[in-house]
């Protein structure tokens, strides 16, 4: 009786796992099925070109040139929004790119090295961001909204780095700190 206890469970499993197993097959043939009929090469599109509806560093850009126009004409809601949005759009290529480089690390050192050099560009494109939100922020008295911004860049570039020390300096303008940095 104790044996017959322990076969059902794995017979239980066995089932369920062909069961998964033919689902997992069905599956594969119909992804690769449609994967035959996008990935044509005329008709693969690189995400750069998809401009500002694109999930990439240049539509990060275009946000950020849109906020530069709003703070120029003094419309900084505006400008708030579109330097948020391209900070989180920066960030998320940033992790993705970082996290692409890692997959490669030890298997294919181009590969490895390209996305890291992306991850580096949009980390530094959304530190620079955030500076400018930082200083829309304060230009608006609100401290409370600059200080964690101006925290996140010293966490990002380090006080030793250009961007790390404005930010730096910025806190103690602000009277957030009470000793200058010096470089």
């Amino acid at each position: 009786m104790s044996a017959r206890l322990f076969t059902q469970p794995f017979q239980v499993l066995g089932w369920v796992g062909k069961g998964l197993l033919s689902l997992s097959l069905v599956g594969a043939v119909s992804v690769a099925a449609v994967a035959q009929e996008v990935e044509t090469p005329s008709e693969v599109q690189p995400v750069d070109s998809l401009g500002d509806n694109g999930f990439s560093i240049p539509a990060a850009d275009q946000l950020a040139d849109e906020a530069g126009e709003a703070i120029a004409s003094q419309q900084y809601t505006t400008a708030i929004e579109k330097l948020d949005e391209a900070r989180r759009l920066y960030n998320q290529l940033s992790l993705y790119y970082e996290e692409l480089a890692a997959f490669f690390l030890g298997i294919d050192t181009r590969q490895n090295q390209n996305n890291r050099n992306k991850a580096l560009e949009a980390a530094q494109k959304r530190d620079e961001v955030t500076y400018q939100l930082a200083l829309v922020y304060r230009t608006q008295d609100r401290p409370q909204d600059a200080i964690p911004l101006l925290m996140d860049i010293i966490r990002s570039q380090q006080p030793t780095r250009d961007l790390g020390a404005q930010a730096y300096q910025q806190l103690f303008e602000m009277g957030f700190v009470d000793d200058p940095y010096e470089q």
